[in-house]
Order: structure tokens, then C-alpha cells, then sequence
């Protein structure tokens, strides 16, 4: 017997997205109802843990190999992001009509962003900063969602916090609950339902069975990959085409004398407009063993003063998310040029803050840790982001009408914040 829960807005997704929609709607006094497939995780920031929230206790791929970050659990993947709290895509959005200027000054002063004290940078990445600039690069500080206070500056951000010490949507998903929103964990969501061409609610699954939620508003946030695959499922066949996913990969080099090993990751970054953004990064040492290119580096691994750097591109938006779940995802020829242009300014960096020329490797395969676009404004939502479907609405990076080649969290919880301002105002149309 299928069961049936009633509410005023269903949210599906308890990610950055989801959380901050669930916030801000029960805040207003909102009847909503947070649909996560996983469950709250408790155990955060050793590798044995990222393989229990992982998608597929792994990494998703393409079917061309690309590496793609997903997560279930309550946060999503904002609880295994480096914590960076850079802006992306306002002046696109802002050329559809939708000004997120105050929502990102609110979601700033909310989240604290600002650039971390010398006291959680390594000595390494002062080295790559101070290489930088003799290089005629210029390094910048990178607003940071951490509490400098109570960070441990273990390195495992990727694997999250158990210290406490950065924010995540976990933050938002506890407010909304405080503000009355019913948090379904364990809960995947099949289809949106629809009744005279409009959204009624949402049909899923749980451990006891089906169940249906109705809703007068339903709101996907399931992220890039999930979202498209629910709208397929619900009717909306453009869903899933035009996928970016902002690719990175990863240079490393060992030095005599310069440790990065201990520190935040991505405290800095340089960048070329439209090319590429680079980061000082590096992995959680039991992390190579995943990747091709790791056995040089982690043989040396416990006595190794490593040195390490992210390229990342805004990439062509040609992948393409099926209703099974399939995903396709090559990297175009004009992907590698940016790659090449980038790389060889990190690896020329690495070597000038000490790393030995021959030690300087790049690990495979290419990942992939934002993917969006699948259900893009102009495409298949509109610039208030509802669908062709009455009262469904996409929000998270899917609608993002082209690639950031930058972090999204910041971008996404601003426009959370307008779209929840505009349902809260029964503000449809710009």
C-alpha cells in the first residue's frame, strides 16, 4: 500500500540547494517536506569514510572515464567541498534578469567568508605563493567557509570535517529542521506527479516501501546528474543534454624541503579568465591508489615533501546525463588546449618552489567535481526556473546556463536564496 505525505513544498535534495531553499521556506513559515536518498552521516574525514557516502561507495565515470563527484548523505556534496566561497556565474545570470548582488553579500556574511591566516597554510603553498609572484603570476587569498578557530589543518576537507570547523549544507538541513521542515533521509524520489499539467507532488521510495508526496511546489536540487534523471523520468525529455562538469587535474613534485602535505587545500588560486583556475591541492594520500600515475609518488609518500597544484577549466557543455543513469562526458579538444595552457604554467611553478624536475607527474583520469548544466535556463527552465511543468522548479548547478570552470557552492546558495524570496512573495515571472 503506498503511503501518502502531505505538505506545502517538497524539496528533493538536501545539498547546498536543497538545504538552503528548506531554510529560508520554513523560516517563512512554509510547510516543507526534504527528500534525501541518503542518510546523515555521522563519521567524517578519514578515506574508509568517503567510501561509505560516495556514489557508489566509489566515483561516478563517464562512460569516456571521467571521474564525477557525487554523494549521498544529508549535505551532499558540500560536505566533502574545500570549504571555497568564490562567486561564478553572476554576470551570466545576471544577463537573464536575475541580480543576485544582496544574496551573495547575505550568503557571505552568513557563511563568514574570508581568507584564512597564515596559521592553517602550509609552508609549501607560502612557497608556491611566493614562486608565484616571482613569476610575474598573481596569487590571490581565496574566501574560505572555515573557522579558522577550529580547524585542525588535517588536509582531509574532501573527506569532511569531523572538527566542525567548515561549513555545509548540514548546517542549513538543521536549521530547517528546527524550523519545522520533516527531513525524509533514506527517501529517493522516482518522478515528480503531475495532475492538469501541473506538479502535485513527488512519488519515492523508502525502506518500507512506495510513498507519495504531495505538494503544491516541488523543487529539485538533486544536483547535476540526479535532477536531469528525475525530470526525464517525470516527462521533461530535454532534461540531461548541454553537461559540464568543470574538470581538474591534478600536478604533483617532490621536494627536499617544502611540505604541503599538512595544510588547508585551495587557500590561493590563480587564474586566467575563460582559460583556467589553478589551486595548490593535494590528495589524501590513500586517494592515489584510485587514480593512474600514483605509485612514483606514493612509495615516497610517508617521508616526501610533496608539492601539489589543481588545474581547473570551464569545459565545453557537450556531456549528456540519460534517464538510466548512463552518463556521457568526453573532454573536446578545446578541454585539452586549456588543460596544456595551464599546466605547463603549474608544473613551471612547482619546479621554480623547489620540486625536482624529474619528480613532477600529473595523475589520471580526469575528474569532473561540479557537474550541471543538465537542465539549463533556456533550455528547460525558464529565467524564474520552472519548468514546462507548472509548479516544478529546478534549482541547484543544473540550471547553470554555461560552465564556472569555478567552485559553485557560494553561486548556489544565492540563488537559492532569490528563488525562495520569490516563492515566499508568490513572485513568478521576472
Amino acid at each position: 500500500m503506498t503511503r501518502t505525505v502531505e505538505t506545502e513544498i517538497v524539496i528533493v535534495g538536501s545539498g547546498t540547494a536543497g538545504a538552503t531553499l528548506a531554510k529560508e521556506l520554513s523560516a517563512a513559515g512554509k510547510k516543507v517536506a526534504l527528500l534525501e536518498k541518503g542518510k546523515r552521516e555521522i563519521r567524517l574525514g578519514r578515506m574508509r569514510d568517503g567510501l561509505r557516502f560516495y556514489e557508489k561507495h566509489t566515483f561516478l565515470k563517464s562512460k569516456e572515464g571521467t571521474i564525477l563527484y557525487g554523494t549521498s548523505m544529508v549535505g551532499g556534496t558540500s560536505v566533502v567541498a574545500s570549504g571555497n566561497a568564490l562567486r561564478c556565474q553572476q554576470k551570466e545570470l545576471s544577463d537573464l534578469g536575475i541580480d543576485l548582488e544582496k544574496d551573495f553579500l547575505e550568503a557571505e556574511q552568513e557563511l563568514k567568508a574570508a581568507p584564512l591566516p597564515d596559521k592553517c597554510i602550509s609552508e609549501g603553498v607560502i612557497k608556491l605563493m611566493e614562486s608565484a609572484r616571482s613569476l610575474g603570476l598573481e596569487p590571490k587569498r581565496v574566501p574560505k567557509f572555515i573557522d579558522p578557530n577550529k580547524c585542525k589543518v588535517c588536509g582531509y576537507c574532501v573527506m569532511g570535517c569531523r572538527y566542525n570547523a567548515k561549513w555545509s549544507a548540514v548546517n542549513y538541513v538543521d536549521r530547517a529542521v528546527k524550523n519545522g521542515a520533516l527531513l525524509m533521509t533514506g527517501t529517493r524520489a522516482m518522478k515528480v506527479l503531475t495532475a492538469n499539467g501541473k506538479a502535485n507532488g513527488v512519488e519515492a521510495v523508502d525502506s518500507k516501501g512506495p510513498l507519495k508526496i504531495l505538494a503544491d511546489i516541488v523543487i529539485l536540487s538533486a544536483g547535476g546528474i540526479h535532477t536531469p534523471i528525475i525530470l526525464q523520468r517525470s516527462g521533461v525529455d530535454k532534461a540531461g543534454k548541454k553537461m559540464f562538469c568543470d574538470p581538474f587535474i591534478t600536478t604533483y613534485g617532490i621536494s627536499r624541503d617544502t611540505n604541503q602535505t599538512k595544510g588547508i587545500n585551495a587557500p590561493m588560486y590563480i587564474i586566467k579568465p575563460g582559460r583556467f583556475i589553478a589551486f595548490p591541492f593535494i590528495d589524501p594520500p590513500v586517494q592515489f591508489t584510485l587514480y593512474n600515475g600514483w605509485k612514483p609518488l606514493l612509495g615516497q609518500f610517508p617521508r616526501m615533501k610533496a608539492l601539489g597544484m589543481m588545474v581547473k577549466i570551464a569545459d565545453e557543455p557537450i556531456g549528456k546525463v540519460n534517464a538510466n543513469g548512463s552518463i556521457e562526458k568526453p573532454i573536446t579538444s578545446k578541454d585539452k588546449d586549456k588543460f596544456k595552457e595551464g599546466n605547463k604554467i603549474v608544473k613551471e611553478l612547482l619546479i621554480k618552489a623547489g620540486a625536482n624536475h624529474k619528480s613532477v607527474s600529473t595523475i589520471r583520469p580526469i575528474r569532473g567535481p561540479h557537474p550541471g548544466g543538465t537542465a539549463a535556463i533556456g533550455e528547460v527552465v525558464n529565467k524564474n526556473l520552472e519548468t514546462e511543468i507548472k509548479n516544478l522548479f529546478v534549482c541547484d548547478n543544473s540550471v547553470f546556463p554555461s560552465a564556472p570552470g569555478l567552485p559553485p557552492i557560494l553561486t548556489i546558495i544565492a540563488l537559492s536564496k532569490w528563488l525562495s524570496k520569490r516563492l515566499i512573495a508568490n513572485q513568478r515571472t521576472i
